[in-house]
């Protein structure tokens, strides 16, 4: 006899993260036991004589609470799919069936029932197993140039097919959302956006010429479309891992463009973009628990970077929880550029002191040599130094005479830059008399030793996240940190959130060729669509690059999840601000009944973090640091206090953003849309 396999899907996670804690302890146990045996005779399968599905079975949990499980007649598998109180699942049971896709293969929960309008919402309803009664309606069909056939590719159920025939609107779409499984609401709006299905086919690597079995549910779970929102449960250990967080749905569920982004073995760098909360960070996670596991020996590592010591320090975090006690973890390695940097050039005795920001005294130096005919200020060689010099790495006249200027606007001649050089190089003999090296200069000296040396670093892969943050030097150096060919690189980024505005670069130009290896998430599972609308509307006008060379758009980027947009204040003075964030924090920590939510008040400046810590703290709030040096606690329920820099790659289920409306460059504007979509649910923004 085979032995029954186990399976929970995303929903019951979610439903069972609802409940009372003293309910979930009573869910958490009998689940042991029912992983343990789900044909134990301890478990009391009953009928649902209403359920549209046969397969659907109640079990009794305690007195009042039941849970919803599929037991097929013939097979081994047994999937928990609601847990609710005793009418209550059984009115979801009545109205829902599991079915496999006839053309994806993939597992879906369809859901017969009419989907009602959201609260207050003057949108009638729309039936999800009939057409909607005939109305008048403001425009033609929405999918109507596309076939039956091709909704299901997309990953329709048949079922739902005529509730989708009828929608006409993008917002008649999304309140079809809830009930549509996440591969055929994200497949309909790209459509509706203008992509083709066989593109979208082709983006999710999707089959649909093999026959179907739709009776096989087994190998229907095997599909990544199913994957995304069920898991098989192999041991007690697993289940535990799952339940001690029910709510970290990124550690068990992945998308289906994701998990196989994920797994797999790759000819080359890869290149993975995304707006904000689309989940390109725990993407790059799992990408690094499948090397780990799958590709990397005891000799060798999967290094995993970033720009920052702090992001470094909260990844390092997600990944043992991500892994748990998987060994394999030690043969990752996390670890920011820089630090990698500083260590690598210490063990080759390098005599230099990395310096991170001009030095004044050497660089008042070098403007000594200024020739004054030319009449540049000492802007235009700050500018040039930034823009041009270091990230280009030029060392020589020659390379200077060479180097693209694309983007100043003060146009020089070649004798023009023979004049300029004498200030530069001046500045880097007077940083070597001092044994000083900028960071830029510091990352070539260490792809000149890499190279020189024929240096095998001990590196399978390379895992790198925020890559907009990173410069040329940077990008250089990585490439030359791992050896050319499979799953060397592995980039995730995202141009909207380049909050280093300097450190602009194109991959392909640092010797980077990620052609045929690139890939787009449009989903935001973090924050509602409103407060994504309004952050994204703080970037309108901005030009954004692809990372190599291109253009990049928020066109398609859409949230799964809605809610009130965010409030948009104004304080008449930064202390007024102060006060206002306080205050609204306050309200949020203390008008919860139940557990308060995760909240974080996000601002510009150390200093106006700790005055902000201190307000809180005199209304007699508990609140938390987020410093450069410390990682996040999602367990704690203090407020927390961060500046934009540090939140990033953090979330919340409220944030207040406090900003300066004098603030207005692109830097700035990328940093509050940061700072917004690190919230869930909801936010406030008070400019001062």
């Amino acid at each position: 006899m085979n032995t029954p396999k186990v399976a929970i899907s995303q929903d019951f996670l979610l439903g069972l993260g609802r409940l009372p804690n003293a309910v979930q302890g009573r869910v958490h146990k009998w689940m042991m036991k029912f992983q343990q045996d789900p044909t134990s005779v301890g478990i009391n399968y009953e009928t649902i004589k209403a359920a549209r599905d046969p397969n659907l079975r109640s079990v009794r949990i305690d007195q009042d609470w039941r849970g919803i499980v599929f037991k097929p007649e013939k097979g081994d598998l047994y999937i928990l799919l609601h847990v609710d109180h005793h009418d209550d699942a059984y009115r979801w049971a009545e109205r829902r069936k599991l079915a496999v896709n006839p053309v994806t293969g993939a597992l879906q929960v369809v859901a017969m029932e009419e989907l009602k309008a959201d609260a207050g919402s003057n949108t009638a309803p729309i039936e999800t197993t009939k057409p909607s009664p005939t109305k008048a309606k403001p425009a033609a069909a929405l999918f109507s140039a596309i076939s039956d056939q091709e909704l299901v590719q997309l990953g329709t159920p048949p079922d739902m097919i005529s509730s989708i025939r009828s929608v006409c609107t993008e917002a008649e779409l999304d309140q079809l959302q809830p009930i549509l499984p996440l591969e055929a609401y994200e497949g309909l709006f790209l459509v509706a956006a203008g992509d083709r299905v066989v593109q979208i086919l082709a983006d999710r690597e999707t089959r649909v010429d093999r026959p179907v079995d739709t009776d096989d549910f087994g190998t229907a779970l095997e599909t990544p479309e199913s994957q995304s929102r069920f898991v098989l449960v192999t041991s007690d250990a697993e289940l535990m891992a799952i339940l001690n967080a029910p709510l970290a749905q990124w550690r068990t569920f992945l998308h289906p463009i994701q998990r196989k982004i994920a797994a797999g073995d790759r000819s080359g760098p890869v290149r993975i973009l995304g707006g904000a909360g689309t989940g390109k960070t725990v993407l790059a996670l799992h990408r690094a628990a499948w090397l780990a596991r799958n590709r990397a020996t005891d000799d060798q590592r999967i290094l995993f970077t970033t720009f920052t010591r702090n992001l470094a320090l909260d990844i390092e975090q997600n990944l043992k929880a991500l892994m748990l006690d998987d060994p394999a973890i030690n043969r990752i390695e996390v670890l920011n550029l820089d630090r990698w940097v500083h260590r690598f050039l210490r063990q080759k005795r390098y005599e230099h002191r990395i310096i991170y920001k001009r030095d004044p005294d050497c660089w008042g130096r070098a403007l000594q040599l200024v020739d004054a005919s030319i009449a540049l200020d000492s802007t235009f060689y700050e500018d040039e130094w930034d823009q041009v010099i270091a990230p280009q790495g030029v060392r020589s006249l020659d390379d200077y005479r060479k180097a693209s200027r694309v983007g100043r606007r003060t146009i020089l001649t070649r004798g023009k830059r023979d004049a300029i050089w004498p200030v530069f190089e001046e500045y880097r003999a007077q940083l070597t008399s001092r044994q000083l090296k900028d960071v830029d200069d510091a990352y070539g000296d260490a792809v000149n030793l890499l190279q020189a040396e024929g240096h095998r670093l001990p590196y399978e892969s390379i895992i790198i996240d925020e890559t907009q943050d990173f410069g040329a030097p940077a990008l250089r150096l990585l490439r030359a940190m791992a050896p050319v060919g499979k799953n060397d690189l592995f980039f995730v980024g995202d141009g909207h959130q380049r909050i280093y505005p300097k450190h602009r670069a194109v991959l392909g130009r640092c010797g980077i060729d990620i052609r045929g290896r690139s890939k787009k998430l449009y989903l935001n599972y973090r924050t509602t669509d409103e407060i994504r609308h309004a952050a994204v509307a703080l970037l309108e006008g901005r030009e954004v690059d692809d990372l190599d060379g291109g253009q990049d758009d928020n066109r398609k980027y859409k949230s799964l999840s809605h809610g009130a947009a965010p409030e948009m204040l104004e304080a008449p003075s930064v202390r007024a601000a102060i006060e206002q964030g306080a205050e609204k924090a306050k309200d949020w920590h203390r008008g919860s009944s139940e557990t308060p939510p995760s909240i974080c008040v996000i601002v510009p400046s150390n200093r106006i973090r700790d005055d902000v810590a201190r307000e809180l703290k005199d209304k007699g709030v508990a609140c938390q640091v987020i410093d450069a040096d410390s990682f996040d606690r999602p367990d704690s329920r203090d407020v927390r206090v961060a500046t934009m820099h540090r939140a990033k790659g953090l979330e919340f289920d409220r944030v207040v953003v406090l900003t300066s409306s004098s603030a207005s460059s692109e830097d700035n504007a990328a940093l509050v849309y940061v700072a917004l979509t690190r919230a869930k649910a909801v936010a406030a923004l008070i400019r001062y």
